[in-house]
């Protein structure tokens, strides 16, 4: 850096800093002292491939296979071929998923300005080299360990670093953490750590990776197979031994009939369908510019039941616009132009508000000399400047400068407020410049900024009104304000709205308090991360969007953070959703994905577990009575696929409509068992009508294969309710082809089948179809009572 004339760091300003040559950043290079980062760390194509085939349920399945060929009987090693085929799936879309994020990664890197060759440049943060010269304003977050050169009211929040959420007023010499955020002033730092040595690699690794989290669902699944893997082993080992001793049973017929009981009690397709929706719900979202940090936002989101949304940004646009300046004082209109130019020009100009200002005021009097400034903050809700000839002049919230005095001019501030303008006072203090604004404060002018509403905003609204979500708004700025601007855009109940420094210190009416007021205004950045609490120990799933580091506490704290790409880095670094183009109307497409995902994986969760349950049901009456069991993993593999495996894979790809309420395990459970109860009694007692009534062994099973199925196609018709001609469809097809399988030579022979008497088809279809509403009577009784003794909520 050349600072060759400088003796002491404490002399360095803004005009004596110019930052590294190019040459100089060139031989940095060289020498390896730059911020290199690792790569975005998701899993590489041979992980991926690993992660998915050398799985614990593949394994089982794979020596399962093996047991059954060794047996004689390869054709009933069929079930593998169908674990091959879901894996495939499960690579395919995971590398899709893979190369979607990596893409949407690299759009929301983070941006460094440094300082070379004495002019700011915006680089990659992979670019920033050893004692590079950063520039630091408003919003950025600081990407490199440095350390202060200079500060022009610079405050920092380190909150991702040490969870303390007050800013703090950075000053000369004082160092820099990677990972923070500069929340008021600018200023200029010096690097003195990159690459690995810094926190920054390790967050935005966090805030790229790719990763299958625990979600509620996930959770849920997890605790069902750990309950199978409890249960499988004891009743394969009672399943194989009790096979072994029936009479005429040789090893390989003990072996065929234990791996079909055991194959059946391993749901493994509904981990792939999980996975497989997750992934492809990120496919689909990338379609709608949407990133998403981490796997579980779709399904958080839609189970959200409060949302709160910053006014500036996602309301309206974020572009401002400088209604009027109106005199309220005894100054002349020309001198208020004058200084209004000179104070905005002179303080650092990164927030909206100031930048409307300035876009009328680029031109200024650059005679005027500032000689003390405060920055604006989201904290003290003002700037300040003091010029030498012009005594000091401070720009902010009426209410908070005159603070006692307000009540003077409340009145015409309200009056523009309730137009839907942001108020802001242009006073003169008569002292020096000072924290707590000590000294006569004289009212100047009113200056008058437009929000402008986002198209899409009503809309967006209007749907999550319709599906329950309330709605509430949390701004900074006046809430007679933001209340003009949520009626405009169409935020229910928007005229019950509050200050928020007038929020109640006792927890219980605070809570009363945010419950039924929909606007906040005048909220600090702590006090938007206390709404986010309050509401989730109220029982509430809440959402935050935002895209400003006054959002950035809210946005940890809630359960779904949602942030605008064109926002600050520290939004997106903490956000577990990017909307890439800024666009709001994004967000109902992305709790529709959310609510499919779970609503539909629920329901085909049913299938997989009563089969489940069937299967084990049945393997503990074999074993108990010695008899055979009823069904060869061949024929277990047609069912499988057709009543269970492929109609689950569309149905949890198919639009869904409704909430999504807690209690996902307890539902499935509620019907997955009395389903797997009822299959396994009608496939037992075709089976051993059969047998007892003399008929072979091959033909009792083929008729008891018949039952099975056709129990299971009532149980799949009534998971795909309401029916629509697509699932109708679907549903037909698939009992199609197993009739087909019962009807063909080919079809009989392959799945080892006999032809079925015509009296026997009409005696078990007649069965099939009476008992029918019967089954969907019992199931649904069992569930209502179990629900309610339980207190289980209901879809």
């Amino acid at each position: 850096m050349n600072l060759n004339n400088i003796v002491d760091i404490k002399d360095i300003n803004e005009e004596n800093i110019i930052g590294l040559t190019s040459k100089e950043v060139k031989q940095r290079i060289k020498e390896g002292k730059v911020n290199n980062i690792p790569k975005t760390p998701s899993r590489t194509i041979p992980q991926i491939i690993r992660a998915n085939l050398f799985t614990m349920f593949n394994a089982i399945n794979f020596v399962l296979a093996a047991v059954i060929i060794l047996a004689g009987s390869p054709k009933n090693a069929i079930f593998v071929g169908v674990i091959i085929v879901n894996t495939l799936i499960g690579v395919v879309q995971e590398v899709k998923a893979k190369y979607t994020l990596e893409k949407l990664s690299v759009i929301s890197m983070a941006h460094a300005k440094v300082l070379r060759d004495g002019e700011i440049q915006k680089i990659p943060i992979e670019e920033i080299v050893l004692d590079d010269v950063l520039y630091l304003e408003t919003g950025l977050q600081i990407l490199a360990d440095g350390e202060v050169l200079y500060s022009n009211g610079l405050e920092i929040d380190e909150s991702m670093l040490t969870g303390e959420a007050d800013a703090i007023l950075k000053r000369t010499e004082e160092k820099l953490l990677s990972g923070s955020f500069v929340v008021a002033g600018d200023g200029y730092a010096l690097v003195k750590k990159v690459g690995k040595e810094t926190y920054s690699s390790t967050l935005a690794e966090e805030a790229r990776q790719f990763k299958i989290i625990n979600s509620d669902l996930q959770e849920a699944i997890n605790k069902i197979f750990k309950v199978i893997l409890f249960i499988v082993p004891p009743l394969s080992v009672l399943l194989i031994i009790t096979q072994l001793r029936i009479p005429g049973n040789t090893w390989q017929d003990a072996a065929i009939g234990a791996v079909s009981g055991i194959v059946g009690m391993i749901p493994e397709g509904l981990v792939l369908l999980t996975s497989a929706t997750f992934i492809v719900s990120i496919i689909r979202l990338s379609k709608y510019d949407t990133l998403v940090q981490e796997l579980s936002a779709t399904e958080v989101l839609a189970r959200v039941d409060v949302l709160c949304l910053d006014k500036t940004g996602t309301l309206t646009q974020g572009d401002l616009k400088l209604s009027e300046v109106k005199n309220i004082g005894d100054r002349d209109s020309e001198e208020i132009d004058t200084i209004l130019a000179a104070l905005v020009n002179n303080v650092p100009n990164n927030n909206p508000t100031q930048k409307a200002i300035l876009a009328r005021y680029e031109e200024y009097d650059k005679s005027i000399k500032c000689i003390d400034k405060i920055a604006f903050s989201s904290k003290r809700k003002w700037s300040g400047v003091t010029f030498e000839d012009l005594g000091t002049w401070i720009l902010g919230a009426p209410e908070i400068i005159l603070n006692k005095e307000y009540h003077f001019i409340e009145h015409l501030v309200k009056e523009e407020a309730q137009k839907g303008k942001r108020v802001l006072l242009l006073a003169n203090l008569h002292n020096k410049l000072n924290e707590d604004l000590e000294g006569k404060i004289e009212s100047v002018a009113l200056i008058l900024i437009e929000d402008i509403i986002r198209d899409a905003a009503p809309y967006v609204l209007k749907y999550f009104n319709q599906q329950g979500v309330d709605v509430k708004i949390i701004s900074g700025d006046s809430p007679v304000t933001v209340s003009e601007v949520a009626r405009r855009a169409g935020v229910k109940n928007w005229e019950n709205y509050v200050d928020a420094r007038d929020l109640p210190e006792d927890d219980e009416k605070l809570k009363e308090l945010i419950n039924r007021t929909s606007v906040f205004g005048r909220v600090s950045p702590h006090q938007k991360k206390k709404i986010v609490l309050k509401l989730q120990e109220m029982g509430h799933t809440v959402a935050m969007t935002g895209d400003g580091v006054n959002d950035v506490l809210a946005l940890k704290s809630s359960d779904c953070g949602i942030a605008m790409a064109n926002g600050s880095d520290a939004t997106k670094a903490v956000a577990q959703l990017v909307l890439m183009k800024s666009d709001f109307a994004a967000l109902p497409k992305v709790v529709e994905e959310g609510r499919k995902q779970i609503n539909n994986l629920e329901r085909v969760s049913e299938l997989f577990l009563s089969k489940t349950v069937y299967s084990v049901i049945l393997s503990f009456i074999c074993s108990v009575m010695f008899i055979e069991y009823p069904i060869l993993p061949i024929q277990l593999s047609l069912i499988g696929s057709c009543a269970i495996g492929i109609p689950s894979f569309f149905l949890a790809l198919l639009p869904s409509a409704g909430g999504v309420k807690k209690g996902f395990l307890p539902r499935i459970l509620t019907v997955s068992i009395p389903n797997g109860i009822l299959l396994a009694l009608f496939t037992l007692g075709t089976f051993l009508i059969a047998f007892q009534t003399g008929l072979p062994m091959m033909y009792s099973r083929t008729l008891s294969v018949l039952m099975f199925a056709g129990i299971s196609m009532v149980i799949l018709f009534r998971v795909a309710r309401p029916l629509s001609k697509f699932k109708t469809v679907m549903c037909l097809s698939m009992f199609g082809i197993i009739v087909l399988a019962f009807l063909t030579p080919i079809g009989r022979y392959i799945f080892s089948l006999s032809e079925i008497h015509l009296k026997h088809w009409i005696i078990l279809l007649t069965v099939i179809v009476l008992s029918s509403p019967l089954i969907t009577r019992i199931v649904d009784i069992f569930r209502v009572r179990v629900n309610k003794k339980f207190k289980v909520k209901t879809i």
